[in-house]
């Protein structure tokens, strides 16, 4: 029920360019030394958000990456949906033919409840709300002074 890298540093790159929209395309060494994530990783995330049509590139001299859709319009169920499949925390909640004990198992009702939350907050929240929650972040608390 974790997510792996490939989910977590793809959300990341995708939120870097969120961030940084109207620079486009922005090379993948820029976002990769902001995320301290390997060059070699993002360029293999790249390819699977480029197909889902989250993303486009370009090659060559000022080439790079960007969001194909504006942030609002990127919900993480999505971003999550490519690079991670299913979220569901056992087999039986998408296949229940899995299992001879589906329509009878109370454990499998609260598996399902967990994958619908987890859905939920997946679906309800978008690039956009991510980007305005680090904005956020790496404001000075109010009141607070630095000397």
């Amino acid at each position: 029920m974790k997510l792996s890298t490939k989910g977590r540093y793809g959300t990341r790159l995708l939120l870097d360019l969120a961030l940084h929209q109207g620079e486009a395309p922005i090379p993948l060494k820029d976002v990769a030394r902001r995320q301290e994530i390997s060059l070699q990783y993002l360029e293999h995330l790249v390819a699977p958000l480029a197909a889902a049509g989250l993303v486009r590139t370009s090659r060559g001299p000022g080439g790079g990456v960007w969001l194909a859709k504006p942030p609002h319009q990127v919900r993480l169920s999505e971003v999550i949906a490519v690079l991670e499949g299913s979220l569901a925390p056992v087999e039986c909640i998408n296949n229940p033919e899995t299992c001879t004990r589906s329509d009878l198992c109370a454990t499998r009702d609260v598996w399902g409840d967990l994958n619908r939350a987890m859905n939920e907050v997946l679906e309800s929240t978008t690039l956009q709300d991510l980007a305005e929650r680090q904005i956020r972040k790496e404001q000075p608390e109010e009141g607070m002074y630095y000397i």
